[in-house]
């Protein structure tokens, strides 16, 4: 099993133990939705990709997690905020392909799997470039895509006999990689920020 399907196993014990509840209001998630979310990405990583052509489309490394950045991004305050998400994502998608590219390709040469490397930059990336929890979620996902994608599509415009594949393979794992990184990150930072501000105030208030 995945570290991406272990990962999510845990997260759904936790969100059922009542952990994070903060972190899916801001997301507009409640538990039984997180849960069927987590449960529908977790069973979308086990079926079979879909074949259009000789694109190959993995259902729980890209369409769920596609769909829910959709939902997110719907559900948002506003319309800049909305600009922004996609904005970052776009930065990070460039940048996680970038770093795709720079990395050894020697397998012996690389620490870490290529595909948990760019989760982990796209998480980074997107707390680093986004305010919210919503937009570092949906930048940090659809930065991961973005940058599958423009794999995927180097591929096909290279010729390529192989199947090319979208959101298959370790994808699964980066996508919940970034999320966790992106979201958790915001969480932490925002809550930092927002306990002293609060304690600024309590100060002036004196």
């Amino acid at each position: 099993m995945s570290f991406g399907m272990i990962a999510l196993m845990v997260l759904s014990l936790l969100t059922l133990f009542g952990a994070g509840q903060r972190v899916l209001d801001r997301l507009h998630l409640d538990d039984r939705a997180a849960l069927g979310m987590m449960a529908a990405i977790f069973i979308g990583g086990l079926l079979p990709a879909l074949r259009i052509g000789r694109v190959e489309i993995g259902i729980g490394g890209c369409l769920i997690p596609l769909g829910l950045c959709v939902f997110v991004l719907v559900k948002a305050g506003t319309a800049m905020e909305r600009l922004r998400a996609l904005f970052c994502a776009v930065l990070t998608g460039a940048a996680v392909w970038t770093l795709g590219r720079i990395m050894p390709a020697e397998p012996e040469q690389i620490v870490i799997d290529p595909l948990y490397v760019g989760g982990i930059a796209a998480g980074l990336i997107s707390w680093v470039l986004c305010r919210s929890r919503r937009t570092a979620f949906v930048s940090g996902v659809l930065g991961v895509l973005l940058a599958d994608t423009a794999g995927a599509l180097e591929s096909l415009a290279a010729g390529a006999d192989a199947p090319v594949r979208l959101g298959t393979g370790g994808a699964l794992d980066a996508v919940v990689i970034s999320a966790i990184i992106s979201v958790l990150l915001a969480e932490l930072v925002g809550e930092a920020v927002e306990r002293i501000v609060r304690s600024r105030r309590k100060e002036g208030a004196r």
